[in-house]
C-alpha cells in the first residue's frame, strides 16, 4: 500500500474540508428570514414600540408624570456627534434611532458613512433605555417627550467631550435630565438620568436598556451569492459561567435568556460591528430576551432598583457600544466583550497571529505586506517541520523506480506487496508519512489565519497594492487565485508522481478544485497561501536537487 499518497490524499480532502465549514461556520446559528431591501427615506422613522416592547419592573407604577417643558427644538429629532460617531435620539423615550460611523464607508467605492443603526422602511435596530419602576418614566403607555436647547450637539474644536442634555419633567417636584456624553475618538457613549427629587417622597426606579432589531440582512454585507459570507447575526452575551454566550434570534422564541449577574453585558452583533449595552459593573442587573409579536428580537438588561431619597439628587447611569470590533478596545471597557471578535475553536492560536499581525502592521503600514511578513515569519517557524517533510518527500521521489518494480513484482499479491514496499522503506531509512504529518499540523494554523482575516474590522476595506482594494473581499480579477493554483501544480510536479493512475488523476485535480474553492475567499487569505506556496516550491526545489545531486536518500 502506498501509506504516504493514502495520507497526502486524505490531508488534502480533510484541509478542503475544513475549509468549507469553516467557511459555511457565519451561516451557522442564523438562518432567520431576511427583510427586502427597499428605498429608504432615512429622515422617516417608523413607529417604536408595542406593548410588548418595554420590561415589566416588579410592584405598581406611581406615574404621574407631567408632558415635557416646551422644547426649543423645531423637531422631534437631535444629533449627537464626535469625530468618529454621529447619533440621531428621538425626544420620544429618548432613544438612540440611528448611528452613522464617519471613520467606516458603507461600501469601498462609496463616500457614505456606514449605520449601524436605523429605523426605516429597510431596517429597524435601535438602542432604547429608560426608567421603570415604582416611579416609571416608560410604561406600556407611552414614552416620556424630552425637550432639547439645541438640535445639534457637536464636538467642538479643542474639546474632549460632547454632552447632550434631554430634559422631562416628571411632575411639579421632580425633575429629569437624560444625559448623552460622548468623548473623543470613541464608540462608547455614557447615559446618565440626573433626578432632582423635591417631594417629600423616595423616588425609585430601574433602568434598562434594550436593543431592538429586526430580522434584516447584515447591511456590511452586499453579495448574497451562493458562496457569499453568511455571517452570524444575533444576541451576545457574558454570564457567571462563560465570559462569552451567543444566542440566534430564531433561538430566543424557545430557549429565552433570563438571569442575573453583577456586572454582565449584552449586545447584538453581526460582521465586524456590534452594539451592547455595558450597565454599571459594580452592580447586580438582569438580563433578557424577547421577541414580539411583531418579530423583532430584544435584548436587554434590567438594573437593580434605585432610590433617590426625599429633597435629595442622584443618578442612575450606563453606558452603550456603538462601533467596531476592536478588540483591544472592547476589553478595556468589560471582561468577555473583546471576545464578540470570534475567532472560533482556535481562538488560541488565532490571537497570537493577531498580535503579530497589528505589530508589523504597526511598522509596515499596510496590511497586505504585514500579511506577508506574518507568512515568513510562521513559515520560518516551520522550517525544521517543512524542511523534514520536503526531505521525505525527495527520498520517496529518489526511490519511485523501486516502488513501482515492487508493484510490478507483486501486482497480484497486495501482502506480499505491502510487505515489500515496508521493507524498502527500512532499508532505505525512509518514513513514508513523514510528507504528510507536517501538513496536517499546519492546518490549525492555517484555519486560524482564515478567521483573523475574517472577523477583524482592521482588515475592512484595507487596500494592498494595484488591483487589490479590500483584502477582506475575494480579488475581483481572479488573480490571486490563480497564481495559487499554478503554485499548486508546481508543487505537485516536486512531489513524487503516485504509481497508482486513480491516485494520479486524484493529484491533477488537486489545484484545479483548490483554484475553485479560493475564487470565493477573501483576497488577504490567497495572498497568505500563494506567499506560502511560492516558500515552500523554493523550500522545496532546493532540498529535492540536493538529494538528487548526492544520490542517496537522506534522514
Amino acid at each position: 500500500m502506498d501509506i504516504q499518497r493514502y495520507l497526502l490524499i486524505a490531508a488534502i480532502a480533510a484541509l478542503s474540508f475544513m475549509l468549507l465549514i469553516e467557511w459555511r461556520n457565519f451561516d451557522i446559528e442564523s438562518s432567520a428570514p431576511l427583510a427586502t431591501a427597499v428605498k429608504v427615506d432615512e429622515d422617516r422613522s417608523a413607529p417604536l414600540d408595542s406593548g410588548d416592547d418595554l420590561p415589566r419592573a416588579e410592584g405598581g407604577v406611581d406615574n404621574t408624570a407631567f408632558d415635557a417643558p416646551t422644547s426649543t427644538t423645531s423637531g422631534r429629532f437631535i444629533h449627537l456627534r464626535n469625530d468618529v460617531l454621529d447619533l440621531k435620539i428621538d425626544l420620544e423615550g429618548g432613544d438612540i434611532v440611528r448611528a452613522e460611523m464617519s471613520k467606516y464607508l458603507a461600501e469601498l467605492d462609496s463616500k457614505k458613512p456606514f449605520v449601524l443603526l436605523e429605523n426605516n422602511d429597510q431596517r429597524r435596530f435601535v438602542a432604547q433605555s429608560g426608567l421603570i419602576g415604582k416611579n416609571a418614566t416608560d410604561t406600556a403607555d407611552g414614552r416620556p417627550l424630552f425637550s432639547a436647547n439645541n438640535e445639534r450637539y457637536l464636538l467642538q474644536e479643542g474639546s474632549d467631550e460632547v454632552v447632550a442634555d434631554l430634559h422631562y419633567r416628571y411632575n411639579d417636584q421632580i425633575d429629569i435630565i437624560k444625559r448623552y456624553t460622548l468623548k473623543r475618538g470613541e464608540y462608547l457613549t455614557r447615559i446618565e438620568y440626573l433626578i432632582n427629587n423635591r417631594s417629600d417622597k423616595v423616588f425609585s426606579a430601574s433602568l434598562f436598556g434594550q436593543l431592538k432589531r429586526d430580522n434584516s440582512k447584515d447591511p456590511g454585507v452586499t453579495d448574497d451569492g451562493m458562496f457569499a459570507m453568511k455571517p452570524f447575526i444575533g444576541v451576545a452575551y457574558s454570564s457567571p459561567e462563560d465570559r462569552y454566550n451567543k444566542l440566534a434570534f430564531e433561538k430566543m422564541k424557545d430557549k429565552p435568556l433570563k438571569q442575573k449577574m453583577e456586572g454582565g453585558w449584552i449586545a447584538v452583533i453581526q460582521h465586524y460591528f456590534l452594539s451592547a449595552w455595558v450597565p454599571e459593573q459594580d452592580a447586580t442587573n438582569s438580563y433578557s430576551t424577547v421577541v414580539t409579536r411583531q418579530g423583532m428580537n430584544i435584548a436587554r438588561f434590567t438594573s437593580s432598583e434605585k432610590q433617590i431619597p426625599a429633597g435629595e439628587t442622584g443618578k442612575i447611569a450606563t453606558a452603550v457600544y456603538i462601533g467596531p470590533k476592536d478588540q483591544y478596545k472592547l476589553e478595556e471597557i468589560s471582561p468577555g466583550l473583546e471576545l464578540t471578535v470570534d475567532y472560533g475553536w482556535l481562538w488560541w492560536i488565532a490571537q497570537p497571529l493577531f498580535w503579530l499581525l497589528t505589530k508589523l502592521h504597526s511598522v509596515i503600514g499596510n496590511w497586505g505586506w504585514s500579511i506577508i511578513g506574518v507568512t515568513i515569519l510562521v513559515k520560518a517557524a516551520f522550517f525544521q517541520l517543512n524542511a523534514k517533510a520536503f526531505t521525505s518527500m525527495a527520498n520517496m521521489r529518489k526511490v519511485q523506480p523501486k516502488l513501482v518494480e515492487l508493484k510490478e513484482r507483486y501486482a497480484d499479491d497486495r501482502q506480499k506487496q505491502s510487505q515489500a514496499m515496508m521493507e524498502l522503506y527500512k532499508k532505505e531509512k525512509i518514513n513514508p508519512v513523514g510528507g504528510c504529518l507536517p501538513m496536517l499540523v499546519q492546518m490549525p494554523v492555517f484555519i486560524a489565519l482564515y478567521w483573523v482575516l475574517m472577523e477583524s474590522v482592521e482588515l475592512r476595506h484595507a487596500p494592498f497594492m494595484l488591483w487589490i482594494e479590500d483584502l477582506s473581499a475575494m480579488d475581483p480579477y481572479f488573480v490571486l487565485p490563480l497564481i495559487m493554483g499554478v503554485s499548486m501544480f508546481i508543487q505537485q510536479k516536486l512531489n513524487p508522481p503516485p504509481p497508482d493512475p486513480m491516485q494520479a488523476k486524484v493529484m491533477q485535480w488537486m489545484p484545479v478544485i483548490f483554484t475553485f474553492f479560493f475564487l470565493f475567499f477573501p483576497a488577504g487569505l490567497v495572498l497568505y497561501w500563494v506567499v506560502n506556496n511560492s516558500l515552500s516550491i523554493v523550500q522545496q526545489y532546493i532540498i529535492t536537487k540536493r538529494i538528487e545531486k548526492t544520490g542517496l536518500p537522506t534522514r
